[in-house]
């Protein structure tokens, strides 16, 4: 195995780590796209006061948020054989990171202010509407930070997929330096990568808390 860095290997590899780049960035965006929706409708639904909906609920987000992410994708990929390993990956991902943003929502819910809630009702407005107009875009104001940070947490956690046989960027580096006796250059190439991508996202986040502080 080669020991010292060789910018011939390095330049062959890289098309294949941008490619599994582009499949890291897939899963982490439509990842978040599901994390976000359903970590919405999850907070919602345990702000009900109908146990027989909440209970069942509460049970299977502590479930989630207490059992490793390798063994859901692992157990999903198993159970659902037919299911392509990209779609297994992104929905574990987006349903594991859900039940965290969850509770990221319940918080930015619990932060509007009473008088928010008691203006709409003195004005009478229907309890959708304001939900809809008053309470939620003041509580996911708050929140995109902590999504942001999530987001950035999934796109670093996506070398996972490599239990499921997704050829994401981590996977594209280990293949290609077991095939050619080399991984200095393709993992680093890696970590690079990962780098360049969630240290600009993590910027752009503490700058959004700063603005919305």
């Amino acid at each position: 195995m080669n020991s010292a860095w060789n910018w011939d290997t390095a330049w062959d590899v890289l098309p294949e780590m941008l490619d599994g780049l582009k499949i890291t960035v897939l899963a982490t965006v439509i990842g978040m796209v599901i994390a976000s929706t359903l970590g919405l409708a999850i907070a919602l639904v345990r702000r009900s006061t109908i146990r027989w909906i909440t209970v069942p609920v509460g049970f299977v987000v502590e479930f989630i948020r207490s059992t490793p992410l390798l063994t859901q994708l692992l157990f999903v990929y198993l159970a659902l054989p037919s299911v392509p390993a990209l779609v297994v990956g992104c929905s574990v991902l987006g349903v594991h990171y859900a039940t965290y943003m969850s509770e990221v929502y319940r918080a930015g819910i619990d932060a509007v202010p009473r008088g928010q809630w008691e203006a709409a009702t003195a004005l009478d407005l229907p309890r959708t509407r304001t939900w809809r107009a008053v309470v939620l875009p003041q509580a996911i104001r708050k929140t995109l930070p902590g999504l942001g940070n999530y987001a950035i947490s999934m796109f670093k956690e996506t070398p996972y997929l490599f239990v499921i046989s997704v050829v994401e960027m981590f996977t594209a580096g280990q293949t290609y330096g077991g095939n050619h006796f080399s991984y200095i250059e393709p993992l680093t190439i890696a970590g690079l990568l990962f780098l360049l991508v969630s240290y600009p996202t993590s910027l752009l986040v503490r700058r959004m808390e700063r603005r919305l502080a």
